[in-house]
């Protein structure tokens, strides 16, 4: 990935945030602009994947920790029932160029993503 992102200064430490899960590999923390009252974001720590199709075509065991670190959080902080969404390009809602998760939970209705 060519251009710093926010999530790479989180993963770099130079922005800290409330870390609900760390591995070697990922972060979650709670989304700064809630949409849900559950709204948690997973990243990877690496900075090579702008979106969820990158990574999936080069590194199918990271995007399998993503879920996984996703319904560990859900089960901790929604019994277990979420929504798990990756945007990616522009036009589709992504804003941060670095791969990451959104799992929401709580209140959601079908009109609400």
């Amino acid at each position: 990935m060519a251009e710093e992102t926010v999530f790479g200064k989180i993963v770099s430490g130079e922005i800290p945030v409330e870390k609900l899960v760390e591995t070697d590999r990922v972060i979650a923390f709670p989304d700064i602009a809630p949409q849900a009252p559950v709204h948690i974001l997973v990243i990877p720590k690496t900075t090579e994947y702008a979106d969820v199709t990158e990574l999936a075509a080069a590194d199918p065991e990271l995007l399998a920790e993503l879920v996984s670190v996703a319904q560990q959080l859900a089960h901790e902080h929604a019994d277990g029932n979420y929504r798990l969404v990756f945007n990616k390009g522009a036009s589709a809602g992504q804003t941060v160029f670095h791969v990451h998760a959104h799992v929401l939970a709580g209140g959601l209705t079908e009109s609400s993503l």
